[in-house]
C-alpha cells in the first residue's frame, strides 16, 4: 500500500491528535521500561518526524509551543523554588553558576582548539554550548520530591548565572558577524538587560499583587500568569538576551505570591507538563536527524567530543562545589 498520498500528517486536527497520543502513551511504555519520560518524549519526535518516519509534519505549531515549553520549565523550576532556602543557598548557587560556566567553557575552547582543529569564533561559540544548561530535567526532580535538596538549588539558582553568562557570549558573537560587537556595544547591551531585569523585578510583583487582589477568577489568573510569562520573556528578547532568562526572573519575582499548594499553582504544573513541556520535547526529538552521524567519521568524532567535554567539565564544576559545601556524593 502507498502512503505517500497521507504521511506526512499536515492536517492540524490530526497533527494534534498525534500529540496527545504520544502525551497519552510515551509515558506509559516508558514506566514499564523503567527510563525517563522525557527520554520517550524526544525518541518519539524523532521517530515520527520529517527525519524518521515521517508521519508528522513539523508544522508552525511545534515552533511556538516549543518555545511556550522552554519558557515554561525555567518558569515552573524558579516559580517551584523556596525562596528562603534559596537564598540560604545564594552563594553557593553563585558558585555553582560560575564553575559551570567557566571550567566547561576554558575546557571546551582547548578541545575545540587543539582537536577540532576549530577558529578562535567557532571554538568560542562551541564552548558556550558546553557551559549553558536549561533545566530540562526539572519535571523528574520535582516529580520525585527533590526540588528542595539543596544541590537541586544551587543547580536552579546557578542557571540563571549561568545562562546570562552564556548569552552575553552569544550576543557579543553574534555582534561580531554584524560588525557591532565593540565596548559600547556590550556595554548597551548590559544597561539593557540591567534595566528590564529592574522593571520586572520592582513591577511585575506590583502589578500582580493588584490583579491577585482585586480578581478571584481561578482562569482569569492564570491567564495573568501567562501574560507575565510571556511579557518577562519578551522584554529579555528586546534587550538582546533569550527570552528563558526573562521567563525564570519572572518566575522568581511571582513565586512569593503563588503559593505552592494553591489552585493556580496546580494550575500552571498541569497544563506545562499536559501539554507545553511535552510538545518541546516531542519538537526536539523531530529536529534530529541522526543519519548525520553515519555520513562519515567527523560528525561522530565532533559529537563524542561534545558529549565527553560537556559532561566532564560539568562534573568537574559540581565535584568542586560539592566538595566546597560538604555534599555527599548522591548529592
Amino acid at each position: 500500500m502507498n502512503f505517500s498520498g497521507i504521511f506526512p500528517v499536515t492536517e492540524p486536527t490530526w497533527i494534534f491528535l498525534g500529540v496527545l497520543c504520544i502525551v497519552l502513551f510515551a509515558p506509559l511504555l516508558f514506566n514499564k521500561l523503567r527510563m525517563p519520560h522525557i527520554i520517550g518524549m524526544i525518541l518519539a519526535g524523532l521517530l515520527i518526524g520529517p527525519n524518521g518516519l515521517n508521519i508528522l509534519e513539523r508544522d508552525s505549531s511545534f515552533e511556538l509551543f516549543g518555545k511556550v515549553g522552554l519558557y515554561y520549565i525555567m518558569f515552573l523550576a524558579s516559580l517551584e523554588v523556596n525562596m528562603q532556602e534559596m537564598k540560604q543557598a545564594r552563594n553557593g548557587a553563585l558558585l555553582m553558576g560560575l564553575a559551570v560556566f567557566a571550567i566547561p567553557i576554558v575546557l571546551g575552547m582547548l578541545a575545540n582548539t587543539f582537536i577540532l582543529k576549530y577558529d578562535f569564533i567557532a571554538s568560542l561559540l562551541l564552548a558556550s554550548m558546553y557551559a549553558s544548561y536549561t533545566l530540562i530535567s526539572y519535571p523528574i526532580v520535582a516529580r520525585y520530591g527533590l526540588s528542595r535538596l539543596r544541590c537541586v538549588n544551587f543547580v536552579v539558582g546557578g542557571a540563571m548565572i549561568t545562562d546570562t553568562l552564556t548569552l552575553f557570549v552569544l550576543a557579543i558573537i553574534a555582534g561580531t558577524f554584524t560588525g557591532e560587537a565593540n565596548g559600547w556595544f556590550v556595554l548597551f547591551m548590559l544597561l539593557k538587560m540591567l534595566a528590564m531585569v529592574a522593571i520586572i523585578v520592582f513591577l511585575f510583583p506590583r502589578i500582580a499583587r493588584f490583579f491577585f487582589r482585586n480578581y478571584n477568577d481561578s482562569v482569569i489568573q492564570y491567564i495573568f500568569v501567562m501574560v507575565m510569562l510571556f511579557l518577562g520573556a519578551g522584554m529579555m528578547e528586546i534587550a538582546g538576551m533569550e527570552g528563558i532568562l526573562g521567563a525564570f526572573i519572572t518566575g522568581l519575582v511571582l513565586n512569593p505570591l503563588i503559593p505552592h499548594s494553591s489552585p493556580l499553582m496546580r494550575r500552571i504544573d498541569f497544563v506545562g507538563n499536559a501539554i507545553f513541556i511535552p510538545y518541546f520535547l516531542i519538537g526536539v526529538g523531530m529536529m534530529i536527524d541522526i543519519r548525520v552521524l553515519f555520513n562519515g567519521g567527523g560528525s561522530l568524532l565532533v559529537a563524542g567530543i561534545m558529549i565527553a567535554t560537556a559532561l566532564t567539565g560539568k562534573w568537574i564544576a559540581s565535584f568542586l562545589v560539592a566538595r566546597r559545601y560538604r555534599m555527599s556524593w548522591n548529592e
